[in-house]
């Protein structure tokens, strides 16, 4: 078998050569960061779980009207992807107050917004991705004006989209983060949607208890990273019951571990 060629390795994924042109393979890592790669770790099977959360996100997307760059997915970590050019941005959606947004203007955690904010990132890790206005967006030429509305556009349709989804199965999406990319034909572009939508880049708590069913469990020490991810996956129909039937999307370590234990026989 040949190697195939890896074209960049992030702190989540890894991306190689895709099998024809234009396109590109994109491999879920187990690894978790937060604060900026300051801290590091490990979510057991939260490539896999991301993997599958994705691809079911991206493809409903796609069925309102927002073009992905998603194809489909190869196997348990993998999925083919529209090769784009990335546009050096995060556009962050909120509902809920949480997160940074708390500590830099001092409002109380779970308030609820008085409306839907878009806020911009620039992605650069070495100075830890900082917020950037429309205006230096503009001035640094990261994308035009254009693309810009067609990001924001998508963002608030995205986030309609998925808060009604999310909360169809007791889930208050209370922000997210999205990466746009550019595809071209000849001398135009268009914009389309890129990366991910997971719990790594979702901040998603039950709507009944509160519970965070998302990586601040990782960032808060708060443990059971792998439960949340994999509830997360179970309300949204991605997992079987306890039955380890074919639809089974956990970890395949641990999934071949329990395999190998011998079943107790029944009562009669």
């Amino acid at each position: 078998m040949s190697r195939r060629r890896q074209i960049y390795e992030g702190k989540a994924k890894i991306l190689y050569e895709g099998p024809e042109p234009g396109t590109i393979i994109q491999y879920f890592k187990d690894d978790a960061t937060a604060f900026n790669a300051e801290k590091k770790g490990t979510i057991n099977g939260k490539g896999v779980i991301n993997n599958r959360i994705s691809e079911y996100v991206f493809t409903r997307l796609s069925h309102i009207g927002i073009p992905t760059h998603f194809i489909r997915r190869l196997n348990m970590r993998e999925q083919l992807v529209r090769q784009v050019e990335i546009i050096p941005l995060e556009v962050v959606v909120r509902n809920v107050a949480a997160g940074s947004l708390s500590k830099r203007l001092g409002i109380e955690e779970g308030e609820v917004l008085p409306h839907t904010l878009i806020e911009y990132c620039y992605k650069d890790d070495g100075l830890g991705d900082p917020k950037v206005s429309e205006e230096e967006i503009a001035c640094f030429n990261w994308c035009s004006h254009e693309e810009m509305q067609d990001m924001s556009s998508m963002a608030i349709r995205i986030n309609d989209f998925l808060s009604g989804m999310f909360s169809a199965i007791d889930i208050r999406l209370v922000d997210f983060k999205l990466e746009f990319g550019r595809i071209w034909d000849g001398d135009f572009s268009r914009v389309i949607l890129a990366d991910e939508i997971s719990p790594d880049g979702c901040r998603l708590w039950d709507i009944n208890t509160g519970e965070k069913l998302d990586k601040d469990r990782f960032r808060r020490d708060l443990g059971g990273e792998s439960e949340a991810y994999q509830e997360v996956a179970r309300r949204l129909g991605l997992l079987q019951n306890e039955d380890n039937g074919p639809g089974e999307v956990l970890d395949m370590n641990a999934h071949r571990g329990r395999l190998r234990t011998p079943a107790k026989p029944a009562k009669k």
